[in-house]
């Protein structure tokens, strides 16, 4: 692969260009500069886009980029410390799903006892309020 512009790399890595900008503003991404002053992408920037990408799909922070990226470049990381993290995101997303659950049984119910037709009571709007009877 040779050296690519923005518009290049935000193509193959599926990402927008102004996600790339943002991820060069952070210091995620440091790519090089043409004598012209525009961002010139190698093919480890690829890969680093790539790979937060899929960490950003996953639903990992921008913070847990920051240190998987950095486990990613170091060949003396402890697979312990990746896990560690992913195991920890595991468990925020375990908790959204129960969270998930509970509203949709919540919303469900509230769905259930509206009847929904020209009367102006509604429990769905009684149980958002917290008048339930």
């Amino acid at each position: 692969m040779t050296n690519l512009t923005i518009g290049e790399v935000a193509k193959r890595a599926n990402l927008p260009a102004k996600t790339i900008r943002y991820y060069e503003d952070i210091g995620l991404i440091t790519p090089l500069r043409d004598s012209n002053g525009y961002r010139v992408f190698r093919e480890s920037d690829f890969h680093k886009l790539t790979f937060l990408g899929r960490a950003r799909a996953l639903g990992f922070t921008i913070e847990d980029c920051r240190t998987l990226l950095a486990l990613y470049e170091d060949d003396s990381r402890a697979s312990a410390d990746v896990k560690a993290i992913a195991q920890k995101h595991l468990t925020e997303i375990e908790a959204k799903i129960t969270d998930l659950q509970a509203m949709h049984a919540t919303l469900s119910d509230l769905s259930q006892k509206c009847c929904g037709d020209a009367r102006p009571d509604c429990p769905i709007l009684e149980g958002l309020s917290g008048q339930t009877n």
